[in-house]
């Protein structure tokens, strides 16, 4: 038997790390969280100072069983759990599940922000013990995300119907989505005009926008005023009046934390906030690159410091020269702001190994390991590059009382944009416009005038990304708790993801009308960044977490008796079909359950006839060419597409067929993203926009 313990929470993990250590280790997953609140009840005595009730639930008895002979049979126990206030509690009931004792020689605590060889070992020489104030502000939340779940969620149930729940993140999440539909539906659109010269020297033509009349600002609000500046336009002479050169530097941004990443993957990846952290789980626990095993290939993904070690800059500086050359160096390694109430003094999302470059890993990766790896890869390499040189051209133009202005770039040195890029479709559009060489005073030919029609855009919805982005902003959430919160949204079906766009269903509107109402002093950001900021000064060691949440239960139970008799009950709109319940006879509607929507006879509860919600979508099976192509749910509301003479038939595909045949084939497109691909040859095109 092996002296030494060491309990991480995944297999994959442990996999990884047993390679690194000898036979005098063994190493134990606790496959997660050992110890946690029952789903059952409240779980939290309410009377002796909020005192948990934990258990062990059934799932991981096994597991603690097994943790408990180890444990016992071991001469020293490392808890080597993820380094964030969840991992440190994880720790502490793997404890307590075992019967250890945080003060005993025996236990030691370890963290490390990757795994590889150099920082296991050197955590293992700088063990410490389990810190209790981490343990108390991770156990703060979740007492308190308790009493508000468990407290609200019944309230709705009384009052709307079963099945629905509120959240103190979950909420705050739906009513920016609802406040910014309400937005879109109140906008007016108002009209405006522009007007582009398009202007020639020596046969070389560009384009110039009109920007002011007598040195101040125009604006152009309908096609009247546009014809009459078009009329004092016509026998204007155009002359250079101004040439401003200057060379404009811009800067790499810092590496990613777990809401940037969330963001760009969503951006450019496609990615759900959900299946990027599943990714980049399994990039950070392992993966099999073949003879050398179980290699982690990223540090920790949960994460809000945007910092990185001194190893990691060198290791990176160094490979910068070797690809790229010295003048991609900087003189100085760059530093980055810290990201607003960071929690812990972790590191960015950063590959371990550097130099194990995405296209000499490709092989082993999936697909999408590969682009989230290469995209984490990209970014961390051109944080510490040098600034992207630009020189830049503004030209003002001179017609009569009025100016038109055009700008342009050149990239003189690319410096990081050799590997990364934020997309901004402004400074794209400046390098396409070319501009010729031009003087102060110089006369130009007038090619055209054109006038423009526009009208002003409503906000847009949020998608997974900019709604991740405005509850980091807003100091809403932790970086774990964004992707669990947009699957729950999802998952009681307040709303609707459609070309990645989020949009509030009607039971989202209703449930979170009822909840703003009648508990604005909580559904509120103000409330929500404030509780984050209590946390924090729980982990500091700064006030008990029971004084924290009983600031906020005491009013807060008083509220709820007052309008548990105040609130009326919601009568939910009846969404009739023209179905026939074939047992009754009645009507058939269509209800709302806890996964999705389904058909059930109006003549409820004496009839209790159901039937999956189908959507038929006008495409014919590829495979007998005889049934249509229709959406299903799983059990667990997962949607799929299924044919409708199943069981017959059973072609079933996880991607939504389009509706148009594949050009080269004419076999079965489907939706991959902004992507339509044949899955009979293979042939791929972008899918058109119908904004």
């Amino acid at each position: 038997m092996a002296k030494n313990l060491l309990i991480v929470e995944s297999p994959a993990k442990a996999k990884t790390i047993e390679k690194y250590l000898g036979k005098d280790y063994q190493v134990k997953a606790s496959f997660g969280h050992i110890r946690d609140l029952p789903k059952s009840k409240l779980g939290i005595d309410i009377h002796d100072n909020f005192k948990p009730e934990y258990i062990i639930p059934k799932k991981s008895q096994k597991t603690v069983n097994e943790l408990k002979k180890s444990v016992s049979a071991a001469k020293k126990v490392y808890l080597a759990t993820d380094l964030d206030r969840e991992g440190e509690a994880i720790s502490w009931h793997i404890l307590k599940a075992t019967g250890l004792d945080h003060k005993s020689d025996k236990v030691d605590r370890i963290t490390f922000h990757e795994i590889t060889k150099d920082a296991i070992l050197d955590a293992l020489a700088h063990p410490r013990k389990i810190n209790k104030d981490l343990v108390d502000a991770q156990q703060a939340r979740r007492v308190l995300d308790r009493l508000v779940g468990y407290k609200l969620s019944p309230l709705l149930w009384s009052k709307i119907r079963r099945g629905l729940s509120a959240g103190r993140v979950q909420s705050i999440a739906l009513k920016l989505i609802i406040d910014r539909e309400r937005e879109i539906d109140k906008f007016v659109p108002k009209e405006y005009w522009s007007i582009d010269a398009i202007l020639e020297k020596k046969k070389k033509e560009f384009k110039a926008s009109l920007i002011s009349k007598n040195e101040k600002k125009l604006e152009i609000h309908n096609e009247s005023e546009a014809k009459g500046i078009l009329k004092d336009l016509e026998n204007a002479d155009y002359i250079v009046r101004d040439v401003i050169k200057k060379e404009v530097k811009r800067n790499p941004v810092a590496p990613f934390i777990t809401s940037t990443l969330q963001q760009d993957a969503g951006r450019k990846l496609g990615f759900s906030a959900k299946k990027t952290m599943m990714l980049a789980q399994q990039l950070y626990e392992g993966i099999d690159l073949g003879p050398e095993s179980h290699v982690g290939l990223i540090t920790y993904m949960r994460t809000d410091s945007t910092s990185l070690s001194d190893a990691a800059i060198a290791n990176i500086r160094k490979l910068i020269e070797s690809k790229y050359g010295k003048e991609y160096v900087p003189s100085k390694p760059r530093v980055f702001k810290k990201a607003k109430a960071a929690q812990e003094a972790h590191e960015a999302i950063r590959p371990t190994h550097i130099e194990k470059e995405p296209d000499k890993v490709k092989q082993y990766l999936s697909k999408d390991q590969y682009r989230l790896y290469a995209l984490i890869w990209k970014r961390a390499l051109a944080s510490q590059m040098e600034s992207a040189v630009l020189d830049q051209t503004s030209i003002d133009i001179k017609a009569s009382d009025y100016i038109f202005r055009t700008t342009g770039s050149i990239i003189k040195f690319p410096g990081f944009t050799k590997v990364y890029e934020e997309s901004k479709a402004r400074e794209e559009q400046e390098e396409k416009n070319v501009l010729p060489e031009l003087d102060k005073g110089e006369k130009l030919k007038l090619v055209s005038l054109t006038p423009n029609q526009h009208f002003t855009l409503a906000p847009p919805r949020y998608s997974e990304a900019s709604l991740i982005k405005v509850l980091e902003e807003e100091g809403i959430g932790r970086p774990s708790t964004y992707a669990p919160t947009l699957s729950t949204l999802k998952d009681r079906g307040y709303i609707d993801v459609i070309d990645r766009k989020l949009h509030p269903k009607e039971i989202g509107f209703i449930v979170n009308d009822l909840l703003v109402e009648n508990f604005s002093n909580i559904i509120n950001l103000s409330f929500t960044a404030q509780m984050e900021k209590e946390f924090d000064e729980i982990a500091e060691g700064d006030v008990a977490w029971q004084e924290v949440i009983k600031h906020f239960w005491d009013p807060f139970s008083k509220q709820l008796e007052e309008k548990q008799d105040t609130i009326k009950k919601v009568e939910m709109p009846v969404q009739m079909t023209d179905e026939i319940c074939p047992d009754s006879g009645h009507p058939m509607i269509i209800k709302q359950g806890r996964y999705g929507e389904f058909m059930a006879c109006s003549g409820w509860p004496e009839c209790k006839f159901t039937k999956p919600l189908v959507k038929d979508l006008g495409v014919k099976c590829p495979d007998c060419q005889e049934g249509d192509i229709i959406e299903r749910r799983t059990k667990k509301g997962r949607i799929f597409y299924g044919c409708s003479t199943f069981p017959k038939c059973k072609f079933a595909s996880w991607d939504k067929p389009a509706t148009k045949p594949c050009p080269d084939c004419e076999g079965l497109m489907v939706e991959k993203g902004k992507t339509l691909r044949c899955i009979k040859c293979g042939h791929e095109e972008q899918k058109e926009d119908n904004k």
